[in-house]
């Protein structure tokens, strides 16, 4: 048996693929395939032709014809067999039986018959093994890239464990520079957070008991936070000495270490530094700031409609002088009846109720103060819970379409008139791509993140010059459930309860210390789903 050639031609003559086995002419072959449509007789129960020079072996398929072209002295018993064994592999690389399916897997296709036919001769191979062999996948890769990976995490858990070394090292060295200041604050460990509303002394009593109070904040990892402050009568330190404790060496071998094994890393310039300035931006600095911050939880359905809405607030106090501690705190509300308000519980009640002011139980005592870096002390709290559309302050539409071999998938959004809102980030996830994503149209800036296959939409404020808008961008072929959950984040300088600070009223006269009020409305969890 020697097979000239194995072709796949359309059945009004056009050649889509051919993959010649011995040394011929491309005008013979040519030749050959162009006659092949005028010898097909019609109503004939065999699918062979013969010729003075050749014989033709085929089999349609759908719309085309799958044809081997032989010698007369072949064995046409094993040509059968050749092409029922070619017939089960188009198939299965091609992803549709038409003229443009065959053209795109063209090479493919070469490929697989090269595995099956060496030299004009069949090989004793079945469709697995040609998959497999056209895969080329490697045991011995697969091992080397697995042991790969187990040094790049182990180096980054050394680098961790370095870095949280180094963190406690620098907390350590602000308390030895803090001195008696930290030996007064007790030996109680105190937390104050936006979440929590427990406000606790420096012994352990509770917020009504004990002399004193003394806050601190749980401590984020490697500088995400100020590490505390000093005191006012003490002589700062120099800046930049927390550095010298060696992190800049250590992590730079890390790093080189990584990029040794392939990682590629991207390095923050001066993260410290970039710190620091966040920090002393964050840092109150007038004697009594209070903070009102709510945190918005939105789930939409894909299709339409609200599936929840719940917005949680809370007001914090934050005092940096301790002879600015015996305060109340006059406040105003929106009205909004849907939001409900709840106090901490040492704070009156009835005084709340009746006057809309906020203060202790106990007016002899003073509020707790807090170092610069602390969130301060909550104050109060309030919840909204909503079926109301409108109330939601952006909506996000994905509308998936494949068409051919791509999948065109068209996002859009409409902000309502609530809120101005910054910092707009809408990720939406993607299937494993080989390649970037091609974005076609975009209202604001995107940028692709490969590792996580996510699609990051940024948009730097929405307000009324833009309350809507869209991205086109085109991927492979795709089911429309892939693209989802949608994640939203961003912010916004004004809230749903519409609080606000009327006057700080001093108990022990005198007056009024000076006071600003930061209102902050942020996504905890936004999803269309």
């Amino acid at each position: 048996m020697v097979v000239l050639a194995a072709s796949i031609m359309s059945k009004n003559g056009k050649v889509l693929v051919s993959r010649q086995f011995v040394d011929m002419s491309r005008i013979r072959i040519e030749g050959l395939l162009a006659a092949f449509p005028k010898l097909i007789g019609i109503g004939k129960q065999h699918t062979y032709v013969e010729t003075e020079n050749v014989r033709y072996v085929y089999q349609p398929i759908e719309a085309l014809y799958l044809l081997l072209v032989t010698n007369k002295q072949s064995n046409i018993l094993d040509d059968l067999e050749t092409l029922r064994l070619l017939s089960k592999l188009v198939p299965e690389y091609s992803m549709s039986l038409d003229e443009e399916g065959i053209c795109q897997t063209a090479f493919e296709l070469i490929f697989a018959f090269d595995e099956v036919i060496s030299l004009g001769h069949k090989e004793n191979v079945t469709v697995a093994q040609v998959k497999q062999y056209c895969e080329m996948e490697s045991h011995e890769e697969k091992l080397h890239k697995l042991l790969l990976q187990n040094k790049i995490d182990e180096t980054k858990r050394r680098m961790k464990e370095e870095a949280s070394k180094i963190d406690q090292m620098k907390i350590e060295k602000n308390r030895g520079n803090k001195g008696g200041f930290m030996s007064s604050m007790g030996s109680g460990r105190i937390e104050s957070s936006f979440s929590d509303m427990s406000i606790s002394s420096g012994g352990g009593g509770g917020f009504g008991s004990g002399s004193g109070f003394g806050l601190t904040t749980d401590i984020d990892s490697f500088a995400s936070k100020p590490k505390g402050r000093q005191p006012s009568s003490a002589t700062a330190p120099p800046k930049g000495l927390g550095m010298k404790l060696g992190k800049n060496q250590r992590a730079n071998q890390f790093l080189e270490s990584l990029k040794a094994e392939g990682e590629m890393i991207v390095e923050d310039a001066q993260p410290s530094k970039l710190s620091s300035h966040i920090a002393t931006a964050l840092q109150p600095t007038d004697p009594v700031t209070l903070t009102a911050e709510e945190k918005l939880n939105v789930t939409l359905k894909r299709d339409g409609g609200l599936s929840n809405f719940d917005v949680q607030g809370q007001l914090s106090l934050q005092i940096l002088n301790p002879e600015d501690g015996l305060i109340q705190v006059q406040i105003e509300t929106g009205g909004n009846p849907g939001v409900i308000f709840k106090t901490h519980p040492n704070m009156n009640k009835e005084l709340f109720a009746n006057e809309n002011i906020l203060g202790l139980r106990d007016p002899t005592r003073p509020f707790p103060t807090g170092q610069t870096g602390d969130a301060g002390v909550g104050l109060l709290k309030w919840r909204m819970q909503s079926a109301d559309e409108s109330m939601v302050p952006l909506t996000i539409n994905c509308w998936p379409s494949v068409s051919g071999n791509e999948t065109f998938v068209s996002i859009e959004y409409e902000a309502s008139s609530l809120f101005d809102l910054r910092n707009v980030m809408i990720s939406v996830p993607l299937p494993a791509l080989r390649e970037p994503p091609s974005v076609r149209q975009i209202d604001g800036e995107w940028r692709y993140d490969s590792r996580n296959s996510i699609l990051e939409w940024s948009i730097l404020l929405i307000d009324n010059s833009n309350r809507s808008g869209a991205m086109e961008f085109v991927v492979p072929p795709a089911d429309s459930s892939s693209f989802f959950p949608i994640s939203v984040r961003f912010s916004a300088t004004s809230t749903y309860s519409e609080l606000k600070v009327v006057n700080i009223l001093p108990l022990k006269g005198g007056a009024p210390p000076k006071f600003s009020q930061r209102t902050q409305l942020v996504t905890e969890n936004y999803q269309v789903v």
